[in-house]
């Protein structure tokens, strides 16, 4: 299939989140019909709520900074499904995705014809798939994973990773990690290997538990981002600085909370031998578009996935370190299944003015709904992002928007303002 033609059938198969089939069995036969090209190089694997995206970015960075050609699997992406997998740094082509996925798909039919496994692969095993095939047959040296959903049965944990990592866990996908952070946590630790060395960002003490307890009884050796030692933190709004090991780091990734991103990181990276030097020059480098990713100047526009409400308590951090709420637009749509009351409840507030709308997505909650369950003097609904961009040109220069909520508006704002600008 030509590329239009494979991510049709991908979206086909349903959402990655709605009709995910958690287990290992299915990738596991896929994969290794495929010859097991997660065996082709050395990896990372990295789960966890909030901040493992920009924790793999980081890691990425890092490790290509210090020569190594590497591969970075994340989701979701934001325009192009080609941007969840990454080599050297860049996408990989439209051509290289419809071959991977021409070469995913064709084995999963003999699979089916044979029997052998279930159904086809899920859009999330199908695309781990691909990216494992492709970073075999691009040469990749150093593969970066994110988990997809959860850890324990995400599809990506059929890696035998050299470094595990794990973010901040929160709340998130309740439906499918259970509804206490306990759960959560025992899920996300699910991808811990006996013997196989983790690092551990800084956690809420009912995570922390659980993660040291599944830690001790498989032997790992934990590294925390708390042992990191960083001196002279300046932050401001386009990022921050701060002095390890002696030496000037500078992340390009703005918000407080991308400190201990960058800790987790900087743990992460010593742990897998990578030297000072290139470790400052990776966090330097590093890019992670839609988190609080500025794309427009007078008035600013930053666009922010604070999709969770763990992730809206960071942005809104940021909101009041930085920002006057006089002086904030918000434009917020959601899907049906987030705490779209807490995370309102968190965020509003902190703006003038509101402007409430959805994603183009069957599961996207309707503006109307969110406007009637918020509680603020100056509210609008619009249908489309399109339109909520519209109804923000009203804003006055001196004015910042932010584009927030689900991870789909965001891209569908970055589509408009950044890929055909």
């Amino acid at each position: 299939m030509n590329y239009p033609d494979s991510v049709h059938f991908l979206y086909a198969l349903g959402n990655e989140v709605k009709t995910a089939k958690l287990g290992l069995e299915r990738i596991g036969v896929l994969l290794a019909a495929l010859d097991n090209p997660q065996q082709a190089c050395r990896i990372v694997h990295v789960a966890g709520t909030n901040g493992k995206g920009s924790t793999c970015a980081m890691i990425e960075s890092g490790l290509r900074a210090a020569g190594y050609r590497t591969g970075l699997f994340t989701s979701p992406h934001l325009v192009e499904p080609t941007e969840r997998i990454q080599v050297a740094g860049h996408a990989v082509s439209a051509a290289q995705f419809a071959a991977a996925f021409d070469q995913v798909h064709a084995c999963a039919e003999t699979l089916l014809h044979e029997d052998r496994i279930d159904l086809h692969p899920t859009y999330f095993e199908s695309v781990t798939a691909m990216a494992l095939l492709l970073f075999r047959d691009c040469g990749v040296e150093f593969a970066v994973l994110e988990v997809g959903l959860g850890g324990r049965l995400d599809a990506t944990n059929v890696v035998t990773p050299e470094l595990c990592v794990i973010a901040p866990v929160d709340f998130d996908h309740e439906a499918f990690l259970g509804k206490s952070l306990e759960s959560i946590a025992e899920e996300k630790a699910g991808i811990l290997k006996r013997g196989v060395p983790a690092v551990f960002a800084q956690q809420r003490p009912e995570a922390a538990a659980v993660l040291q307890a599944r830690a001790a009884a498989l032997g790992v050796p934990v590294t925390h981002s708390a042992d990191v030692a960083v001196s002279g933190i300046a932050i401001d709004a386009r990022g921050s600085d701060f002095t390890w090991h002696g030496l000037p780091v500078s992340c390009p990734l703005p918000g407080e909370h991308q400190v201990e991103n960058a800790r987790t990181a900087i743990a992460a990276l010593e742990r897998l031998g990578i030297g000072p030097e290139a470790i400052r020059r990776g966090i330097a480098q590093t890019r992670w578009p839609g988190r609080l990713e500025r794309v427009a100047e007078n008035p600013e526009i930053v666009l922010d996935g604070a999709h969770n409400p763990a992730s809206a308590r960071a942005l809104a951090a940021y909101l009041e370190r930085f920002y006057d709420p006089s002086r904030v637009w918000l434009i917020y749509g959601a899907m049906r299944d987030k705490a779209v009351s807490e995370i309102a409840a968190i965020l509003f507030p902190r703006a003038r003015h509101v402007i409430v709308t959805a994603p183009a997505q069957a599961r996207a909650l309707r503006p109307e709904s969110i406007r009637d369950l918020a509680d603020h003097d100056s509210i609008q609904v619009a249908p489309d992002i399109q339109a909520a961009l519209a109804l923000a040109a009203a804003a006055p220069p001196e004015n910042a928007i932010f584009v927030t909520g689900s991870l789909f508006l965001v891209g569908e704002a970055r589509a408009l303002l950044v890929c055909h600008s």
